[in-house]
């Protein structure tokens, strides 16, 4: 496989995302939407998940498809994004019609980024503008690192963010992903700068570092967060056409890839998940070998997404962990 023409999960063509966030409060907001609904699951291996609109994602629930998803920081308050965005989704005309009304379908996951310095003194939400803002911002190209729903995040050793990366398989199906990563766990080898992910990694999308010379002895992890101020949040992509029953295997598969590139992950104190997202634009050729392969793709994206994401994460005042740039 080989990375799109943006290495970013816009490469699946019809995605857009857009980011919004607030330097004082130190987090944000990012929003995946498409100019018409698209398929969409989840899968939840982390064990302290926040999430709206999770639960119609099931394949036997009754709606098919969604119009945007929502990646947010600020906990359960985050969730108001996604108000935000529906609002924004209305005004254009779009959502699931019931007789003459319409109601835009937009599940959304937070992670925690209360206690990363910024200001959360406010008195009113601020998440349901920020979602607002972040569907507006909507493009193909868009910021990662310290952006949207990355701006304030951080993980066990250095600063998170929003990473994405994508390929294009043989068979010619694209898959991409997109990753706010909030983790517990590294995304580095202890201390050195060499990211878990260097066996997936493509040229040098996150430094060409390669593996580490060798992985040197590791203490037995303890946290260094508390129950719930952990997350990774991601959504992987394809192209092709899924059923929800099809995407969820995406989603499932694609937690390899997390489990990849942070060490640990998938921790009782993380809430980690992950969106699956199916445009529907390629029919599947072959029903076993394409969905293989495309589990395949979406846990490599993922992998080296979340790496990209704590790569391409910059220093501002008053960080409490350093960036991985700062790294000698």
């Amino acid at each position: 496989m080989r990375p799109g023409p943006r290495n970013l999960i816009t490469d699946v063509a019809g995605l857009r995302v857009g980011n919004a966030h607030d330097t004082a409060l130190r987090s944000g907001v990012t929003v995946l939407t498409a100019g018409r609904p698209f398929t969409a699951a989840v899968h939840v291996m982390g064990g302290a998940p926040g999430t709206r609109e999770t639960d119609l994602l099931a394949p036997d629930k009754l709606v098919e498809s969604v119009d945007a998803l929502v990646l947010s920081g600020g906990s359960a308050f985050g969730l108001d994004a996604a108000s935000g965005v529906m609002a924004g989704l209305r005004a254009m005309g779009r959502g699931f019609a019931v007789g003459p009304a319409l109601v835009p379908i937009v599940p959304a996951a937070i992670l925690f980024d209360l206690l990363n310095g910024g200001d959360k003194g406010w008195s009113e939400n601020p998440y349901a503008g920020l979602g607002s803002a972040a569907l507006a911002a909507a493009a193909e190209d868009f910021a990662i690192g310290s952006a949207g729903a990355g701006f304030g995040a951080l993980t066990g050793n250095l600063k998170g963010g929003l990473g994405s990366a994508s390929a294009v398989l043989d068979s010619g199906f694209t898959v991409g992903a997109l990753v706010a990563v909030n983790a517990l766990g590294s995304a580095t080898v202890g201390e050195t700068r060499h990211f878990w992910a260097a066996p997936w990694e493509i040229g040098d999308e996150f430094g060409g570092l390669g593996p580490a010379p060798r992985y040197p002895a590791q203490a037995d992890p303890l946290p260094m967060k508390r129950m719930g101020e952990a997350t990774t949040i991601a959504i992987v992509a394809t192209d092709a056409a899924l059923t929800k029953a099809q995407a969820h295997r995406l989603a499932v598969a694609a937690h390899d890839g997390m489990a990849r590139a942070l060490v640990p992950s998938h921790t009782p104190l993380d809430g980690d998940l992950v969106f699956a997202a199916a445009t529907g634009a390629r029919p599947l050729a072959d029903p076993l070998t394409d969905p293989f392969q495309l589990g395949h793709a979406a846990s490599a994206c993922l992998a080296r997404a979340i790496a990209r994401a704590v790569f391409a994460a910059t220093p501002h005042p008053g960080d409490r962990q350093p960036s991985w740039q700062n790294l000698s």
